[in-house]
């Protein structure tokens, strides 16, 4: 469904489905129960200003009635961000296709306290390009190759490689070694992850999710005297976490992790510690060029410097 209103400092306009019948006599009254908590004084405004519109930009006024339209858009007003002390950088442009190095920290798209200091965000505002989108997502600690569609005519040519799983990934990390395990090793399991609950799980049944993982090098930490190992992980499907719950399961969870194998106490970020987990390239046939075409991060992990 696309927005009357067009992106606003790299941030889409908001939109809220409004009910046919209710308590409220105008669509402002319904915004107002709903989100007056956050803006009550700044939402009449964007009323009154003529900034709220329907599907067909048609602006909805404050006395608009509550079922004349069963969508509206306007603009949050959204606070100040302080800006993460992080860089993205790019790796491809051309006319279709964005690819850039996600540092660790920085997420992927807005959410949460996170709107400007988004990837999503930065690179709208920096390339003056108000219709790129993900085309695939990392997690918010995971730095990393990074695709955007920046051509709507295009992009469903693109998103069909995700889908139908013509994509080859390769993520690096660092984790304990485990003199037991042999290399290569294939994890299968089943994988949930609801939407009320923070971490993923594996559970018995039918695998849904399979790693393949790769020890590449060692070195022994010299303030702990741990083994450390540089892993090459190929995920084979796409679970949320997939990589993280596959090496905790194995008793070699990813450094840094205050997911797995346990949850920490949530605590502001520690930028000298990021998740040892580097979405190191992605190979694919270009659906437009038919030619194979490889990108590789530029980034390194910490514990492994100087190591590509």
């Amino acid at each position: 469904m696309k927005s009357p209103l067009p992106v606003r400092n790299g941030v889409n306009a908001t939109r809220v489905r409004v009910p046919d019948e209710g308590p409220w006599a105008t669509a402002m009254e319904f915004v107002l129960d709903k989100f007056g908590h956050v803006d009550s004084a700044g939402i009449v405004d964007r009323f009154v200003r003529g900034e709220v519109r329907a599907i067909d930009g048609e602006i909805v006024t404050p006395t608009t009635p509550l079922n004349e339209h069963m969508f509206i858009w306007y603009y949050r007003e959204l606070p100040v961000e302080k800006r993460l002390p992080v860089e993205l950088s790019i790796l491809h442009q051309d006319d279709n296709l964005v690819v850039v190095d996600k540092p660790h920290f920085l997420p992927t798209t807005p959410g949460g306290m996170y709107v400007q200091e988004s990837a999503l965000v930065r690179l709208r505002v920096l390339l003056d390009a108000p219709d790129l989108v993900p085309i695939h997502r990392l997690d918010r600690m995971t730095a990393g190759v990074l695709l955007f569609s920046a051509n709507p005519d295009t992009r469903g040519k693109y998103q069909l490689l995700f889908e139908k799983r013509r994509i080859e990934k390769t993520y690096r990390a660092v984790a304990p070694v485990r003199e037991d395990l042999e290399f290569p090793l294939v994890v299968r399991s089943r994988m949930i992850k609801s939407r009320t609950y923070l971490l993923a799980q594996e559970i018995e049944g039918e695998p849904n999710a399979e790693t393949r993982i790769e020890l590449m090098d060692t070195r022994v930490d010299a303030a702990t005297g741990q083994t450390l190992g540089l892993y090459d992980l190929q995920p084979h499907t796409g679970k949320t976490h997939q990589l993280r719950v596959h090496l905790a399961s194995q008793g070699i969870g990813i450094m840094n992790d205050s997911f797995y194998p346990v949850l920490h106490d949530q605590a502001p970020d520690d930028y000298s510690k990021p998740l040892q987990l580097l979405a190191h390239s992605i190979a694919f046939t270009d659906p437009l060029t038919r030619e194979p075409v490889k990108y590789s991060s530029k980034l390194e992990l910490s514990e492994f410097p100087d190591h590509q």
